[in-house]
């Protein structure tokens, strides 16, 4: 059985300024604070002797692999990613950023949403990525606008009842 996998889709890189923020500040606490000290418990494991019976020099490798790994990611797509911070001209509408609130139409349901970028994506928040068929639906939406969309529930109609940014958006 091969190892390959096809690519993964390519996801919008757009990130908002916060999110942006983030990522840094988690690339630093990785380099800075989690690396060292994983490196150092590993040196503390290496020097107890035989290594092939020892489970921590095991994990500690295997955990600065893992923070290895998150490290390369972070750096290369920081360098990729483009920071919107401005508000559309248009604030009325819906874009990059923007928070919605939508009603079901069906059920009269409403749910509050935020578009913002497949690395900030926070589901118990209400921030849905871009890419996501809900915010491919609602782009260039505007207030009391409905549509449908096809999400895995099934078709489903909404209205955009609100249409806010960052400045005037709670949360």
């Amino acid at each position: 059985m091969s190892r390959w996998r096809p690519p993964a889709e390519k996801s919008t890189a757009l990130i908002t300024a916060a999110g942006h923020a983030r990522l840094k500040a988690e690339l630093d606490e990785l380099w800075r604070v989690r690396r060292p000290e994983v490196v150092k418990a590993l040196a503390a494991a290496a020097a107890e002797g035989d290594r092939s019976e020892n489970a921590e020099y095991t994990y500690r490798k295997k955990q600065l692999g893992e923070i290895d790994r998150r490290v390369r990611y972070l750096t290369k797509r920081l360098e990729s990613l483009r920071v919107v911070d401005t508000t559309p001209t248009d604030p009325q509408a819906v874009f990059f950023g923007a928070w919605v609130e939508l009603e079901n139409v069906d059920s009269g349901q409403t749910s509050r949403y935020r578009i913002v970028g497949p690395d900030e994506t926070d589901a118990g928040l209400g921030w849905i990525s871009i890419d996501s068929p809900l915010a491919r639906a609602l782009l260039k939406k505007r207030l009391d606008d409905e549509f449908s969309v096809e999400l895995p529930s099934g078709r489903h109609t909404f209205a955009v009842i609100d249409v806010e940014y960052e400045t005037a958006a709670k949360g």
